[in-house]
């Protein structure tokens, strides 16, 4: 059930690219644009993202101090319980071994932009090229294509039946511990979908008039495929590349928080921040709520400017 749940979302997204224009003659993406600029959701999560990208860049050269240097070790007891919260010099308080938590946020969160941007990208270049073989098999490869496609999408189906979480974590404990492994395993969990949604798409622009056009006129298969299907099918891709990044920072904070992340303590990153905060959550409960508003904020920024696009892409909503 939670695999068709699942597949119906994503070929429901893949479809949106079915209609490229609409009844004014404008562009798809032209009046999708002039719809985002209008929503208050793609405005609320354009800004989170920014902040937080700008946070990122800048962040690391902002930071009044070193994140790995421990300061003020001699000022925390965390064996006793005794922390230093929010004070002059130190706007969010200490760690457990007394570095600046406030300097520790801001080089993670570099880091964590990091994560999510790699794995969605080694997800996206893998799903991109075996939804690019599946979908020009199953459009224009006749009955060998459909059968090369077949055994695709079985394999793509076998992936999207396990938990996303859990296929995660499966890899991460296989491959050892490491930023790399992390990174890794993440992008791996989102290759089933992007594989899923680029055929789907192609599947619906495989119908399209101007490829029957360009068949009869008898244009190459490969260039149609390239020239003409694939352009058109990107639309939802790009949707679910925003929603990934999302998900990659929430899954790699996870994993962070279950040790299989940085093995360098030293080095910050919020997953791994929260993870170091969880046994002095009693005492100190500052060290963990912070590293955990910074990722669900911006996990929401994604989110919601994902969810814009999706709708401004959707030719049912568009008036």
């Amino acid at each position: 059930m939670a695999v068709a749940t699942k597949s119906e979302k994503i070929q429901r997204l893949a479809e949106l690219t079915a209609v490229s224009e609409t009844s004014t003659g404008a562009s798809l993406w032209r009046e999708a644009f002039r719809r985002l600029k209008s929503s208050k959701m793609a405005i609320v999560g354009a800004v989170i993202i920014v902040l937080f990208v700008l946070v990122a860049v800048v962040g690391p050269f902002l930071a009044p101090y070193s994140p790995s240097a421990q300061t003020w070790r001699n000022e925390v007891f965390p064996n006793q319980g005794k922390f230093i919260g929010a004070r002059d010099g130190n706007w969010f308080g200490l760690d457990h071994l007394g570095r600046d938590l406030f300097s520790r946020m801001l080089v993670g969160a570099r880091q964590t932009l990091l994560v999510g941007i790699v794995a969605t990208l080694i997800g996206l270049v893998a799903g991109f090229l075996i939804g690019i073989v599946s979908g020009a098999a199953a459009t224009l490869g006749g009955d060998t294509g459909r059968r090369v496609d077949s055994v695709i999408m079985r394999f793509i189906d076998m992936m999207l039946a396990l938990p996303s979480l859990l296929l995660a974590v499966s890899i991460a404990a296989v491959m050892g511990q490491s930023l790399t492994t992390v990174m890794i395993a993440v992008g791996v969990v989102q290759v089933p979908v992007f594989a899923r949604l680029l055929r789907g798409s192609m599947l619906a622009q495989g119908s399209a008039d101007y490829v029957l056009a360009a068949q009869s006129l008898g244009v190459r298969k490969r260039r149609i495929v390239l020239s003409q299907i694939l352009p058109n099918s990107l639309s939802p891709v790009i949707v679910q590349a925003t929603l990934s990044l999302a998900t990659a920072i929430i899954e790699a904070a996870a994993l962070s928080y279950l040790g299989l992340g940085n093995p360098d303590p030293a080095i910050p990153e919020w997953g791994v921040m929260l993870a170091q905060a969880q046994r002095f959550f009693s005492y100190a409960p500052a060290m963990a709520v912070y590293p955990a508003v910074g990722i669900i904020i911006t996990a929401l920024g994604f989110t919601l400017l994902g969810e814009a696009m999706r709708e401004a892409l959707d030719p049912k909503l568009r008036g």
